[in-house]
C-alpha cells in the first residue's frame, strides 16, 4: 500500500467532507422519515429531496477525488453547483417539511437546475482534463 505524502487541495477536502456529511444527514433523515409518524406523512417531495441529497453527496465525493488528482475549473464548478443544489433544492424542501419554513420555495427549481448543470460540468471537466 502506498502513501501519498502530498497534501490534498482544499477544494478536494471541502467537497469530500461536505459530501460525506450530506450523506450522513440524508441517512439520518431517511431513518427519521421511516420512524417518526409526522415525517411518514411528508410525501413525495421529502422522498425526492432525500434521494437527490444522497445522489449528490456521492457526486461531491467523486468531484473531490477527481480534483485531488487534477485541478480543472469545470470540476471545481461542478462541485460548487452540487453544493448550491443541495442548499437550494434539498435544504429548502427539508426546511419546509421539518420546520414549516416556506419563504424560499421559489428557489427549488434553481437547485434542480444547479444539479443538472453540475453533472454536465463534471462531464466536460473529465473530458477536458489532461492525463498526468
Amino acid at each position: 500500500m502506498f502513501v501519498d505524502a502530498s497534501p490534498m487541495p482544499l477544494p478536494s477536502r471541502f467537497f469530500i467532507v461536505v459530501g460525506a456529511l450530506s450523506a450522513a444527514l440524508s441517512v439520518a433523515l431517511s431513518a427519521a422519515a421511516a420512524h417518526v409518524p409526522a415525517l411518514q406523512q411528508a410525501g413525495p417531495s421529502f422522498t425526492a429531496s432525500l434521494d437527490q441529497q444522497q445522489l449528490h453527496a456521492l457526486g461531491l465525493v467523486l468531484v473531490g477525488v477527481l480534483l485531488a488528482r487534477r485541478h480543472n475549473g469545470w470540476l471545481l464548478a461542478s462541485g460548487w453547483l452540487m453544493v448550491a443544489g443541495l442548499l437550494l433544492f434539498c435544504l429548502n424542501i427539508d426546511a419546509r417539511i421539518l420546520w414549516g419554513f416556506d419563504g424560499a420555495r421559489a428557489l427549488v427549481p434553481w437547485g434542480g437546475s444547479a444539479f443538472i448543470v453540475s453533472w454536465l460540468a463534471l462531464a466536460v471537466g473529465v473530458l477536458t482534463t489532461k492525463r498526468a
